[in-house]
């Protein structure tokens, strides 16, 4: 039986921080802020890959294999959600990201990424669909917004990663399937682009390319690799992305609309191989140069603002996760552009997928292995 919507929604934010607090048994690190206390809220996730809180608290986690779940503050999975499209868990593809929208106290509507089967392959897609988050939780409506035009992907390089802006449409990234590389540099089609999009799937008016012969017009930016972090900075609005180099050339980018982002013209990386990518040039005229970059590589996915007030000290920092580098990486925000890095839980020795901050202030953490966890950070106490 469905719980009713009053069920759902009755939880204070009190109740839900009391229900989780720092475990006896957490591990401490250390940090700019202090010592901080890593506990696992839950495990046993297979490659989790986003994660969304709930108004109530419980979190919304997506497993790339193709499984949706509701874990509570106590770290209880759910049983699969119903009604998740069918995936192509092969390579990196998969179930990918996932958000709520923006008024989802009232619409209860989320939003989510995943490798859709296609022409042999797969392709980025993005899916709208209403939670029934009741004691079988179920998605209904589903309804298909975003499928990438291009080849298929083999497996590499999806992207994935969804941001909604205060207007409320949505961005989404979207990776180069490794194999499309130079379509990353041509608009009519979606490989190695951000795509600006209505809830509905529409090309908003205001889109950079709209109305140009050979353009998509829900193209907003262009000439990225396989982009696997993307926010919105809460401070201004701005839209900040960040993307996986090959050998090197790791970047976070402020996105305009219409702008080129270089790959594969301009890296600070080169091949796997070691050959130089596209010019072997760092920079271009008419090409953006990033605002961070990380070289050699770590491999970031993830990226969220901190605005909470469990670390004073980290207020509008700018946090990674790293799958190669099996760190959290925290940027300091000057004048609105990255000026230093603090690398934190490097000795978890543990690859790190998505960052989220959690309502209660805490920092909360994907660990991308066949037995993934999610990790809360909190201040821990001087020894």
């Amino acid at each position: 039986m469905t719980a009713p919507a009053s069920r759902l929604f009755s939880f204070s934010l009190a109740f839900v921080l009391a229900a989780a607090p720092v475990a006896a048994g957490a591990q401490t690190y250390t940090s700019s802020a202090g010592p901080l206390a890593v506990e696992t809220v839950a495990k046993g996730l297979e490659h989790p890959w986003a994660l969304a809180f709930l108004p109530d608290g419980r979190m919304l986690v997506t497993e790339r294999p193709g499984r949706l779940r509701i874990v509570t503050a106590n770290g209880e999975l759910s049983k699969p959600v119903a009604g998740v499209p069918k995936v192509l868990a092969q390579s990196q593809g998969g179930l990918l990201d996932v958000i709520l929208d923006r008024d989802y106290a009232n619409n209860r509507t989320i939003y989510f990424s995943y490798a859709e089967p296609f022409d042999g392959g797969a392709r980025t897609a993005l899916a709208r669909a209403v939670l029934d988050a009741g004691e079988a939780p179920a998605l209904r409506d589903v309804k298909v917004i975003f499928q990438q035009a291009g080849p298929a992907s083999r497996g590499q390089h999806y992207g994935g990663r969804i941001a909604q802006a205060r207007d409320g449409n949505l961005f989404v990234t979207t990776g180069d399937h490794f194999s499309g590389r130079d379509m990353a540099q041509t608009l009519d089609n979606d490989l190695g682009k951000i795509v600006r999009i209505t809830p509905n799937g529409e090309a908003p008016k205001d889109n950079p390319f709209v109305g140009r012969n050979g353009a998509r017009a829900i193209v907003w930016s262009y000439g990225h690799r396989n982009p696997q972090g993307l926010t919105i900075n809460p401070a201004d609005g701005s839209l900040w992305e960040q993307e996986h180099g090959a050998r090197g050339g790791d970047e976070i980018n402020i996105i305009q609309p219409g702008k080129n982002y270089g790959w594969p013209v301009v890296s600070y990386g080169v091949n796997y191989d070691g050959s130089p990518v596209g010019t072997g040039k760092q920079k271009a005229d008419g090409m953006e140069d990033p605002v961070w970059h990380w070289t050699p590589s770590i491999a970031p996915s993830g990226l969220t603002f901190y605005t909470g007030d469990l670390f004073p000290q980290w207020k509008g920092s700018l946090f990674s996760g790293a799958l190669r580098g099996q760190l959290l990486s925290r940027l300091e925000i000057k004048d609105g552009k990255p000026v230093k890095e603090e690398r934190l839980l490097a000795n978890l020795n543990e690859r790190i997928r998505d960052v989220r901050q959690g309502p209660d202030g805490a920092l909360y953490l994907l660990t991308d292995a066949d037995n993934g966890r999610i990790l809360r950070v909190t201040p821990g106490k001087s020894r």
